[in-house]
């Protein structure tokens, strides 16, 4: 058995010369793959199970762990391990992880992720954990989801990242936007906030402003078509008329926050999300997150 505090740095070393190899999508068509990658993992994971169940062990765990097969496709890859947590399959690291005990493994926070995986799939039979782990495409500590089903004494699972950024890094992003039209102007920011190439839209993070008077979209880098749209009295999913709350908060205090539960595109679940908002002139400029549901 190979020693266990050198798993997750070997992880991370081998998992990033296969992350590297395929780069992370532009910013153009992001937005698309962010709603795609749970369906994609999900569907991965289906065609292993399958496979599996067809083949018997020697021969699925040896397609498995084929960094050139069809169960290794970019950053998705299958990977199995065993009800006593010894990795037996793995479509990117192999040579470091099969053979090794890894029930005791940890996450970038110090989350035993692989032992509640194990103790859902003996319980549950299938389901899925949430980690924070090494995105080696952008060198950014990211969440990640892995999806797991149990196989008899085996469990199989494929993992994606899912952008959730935090309440820091919303804030920085407004905080950019703001200076960007002080410095830019409205009419050149808007353009810059709208660009799907920009440096306005990140993960699940983008900048929107809406005029105070009109209530109209100036920018929406989500969905730019949605500019000169009028949105006063747009309402979250339980009715709350959060724009008519960002320009009421804004005209009284200048900057603040705005809580509302809304429609999460990547997981496309109805979650809590927060808007950072701040008023320029005649506008009402934003960022918004998500916070995970409890």
């Amino acid at each position: 058995m190979k020693a266990l505090p050198r798993i997750f740095l070997l992880c991370h070393l081998a998992l990033g010369a296969v992350s590297l190899a395929h780069a992370a999508p532009t910013n153009a068509s992001i937005g698309a793959i962010e709603r795609a990658e749970a369906d994609k993992a999900k569907s991965l994971l289906e065609d292993a199970v399958s496979y599996l169940q067809k083949n018997g062990t020697d021969k699925a765990f040896k397609a498995f762990s084929r960094r050139d097969g069809e169960f290794a496709q970019g950053s998705y890859y299958v990977y199995v391990m065993g009800l006593d947590g010894m990795m037996v399959a793995h479509g990117a690291a192999p040579e470091v992880l099969v053979g090794t005990n890894v029930t005791d493994l940890r996450d970038a926070a110090g989350k035993p992720f692989i032992r509640e995986m194990l103790d859902k799939a003996a319980t549950s039979g299938s389901g899925s954990v949430e980690y924070r782990w090494l995105n080696r495409s952008n060198n950014h500590v990211e969440l990640k989801t892995a999806l797991f089903t149990k196989v008899d004494n085996h469990v199989v699972s494929v993992g994606y990242y899912l952008p959730r950024s935090t309440e820091e890094e919303a804030q920085g992003m407004l905080d950019k936007a703001v200076a960007q039209m002080k410095k830019s102007g409205a009419t050149a920011s808007y353009r810059k906030f709208n660009d799907p190439k920009g440096a306005f839209i990140r993960g699940d993070l983008y900048v929107f402003a809406i005029g105070l008077e009109d209530g109209k979209y100036r920018a929406s880098g989500a969905a730019p078509r949605l500019v000169g749209k009028n949105v006063r009295d747009m309402r979250d999913a339980e009715g709350k008329p959060l724009v008519q709350e960002m320009i009421a908060l804004v005209k009284e205090k200048g900057s603040g926050t705005v809580d509302y539960v809304w429609r999460n595109p990547a997981t496309n679940a109805v979650e809590p999300k927060h808007s950072l908002v701040q008023r320029v002139n005649d506008v009402v400029v934003g960022v918004g997150y998500y916070s995970k549901q409890k």
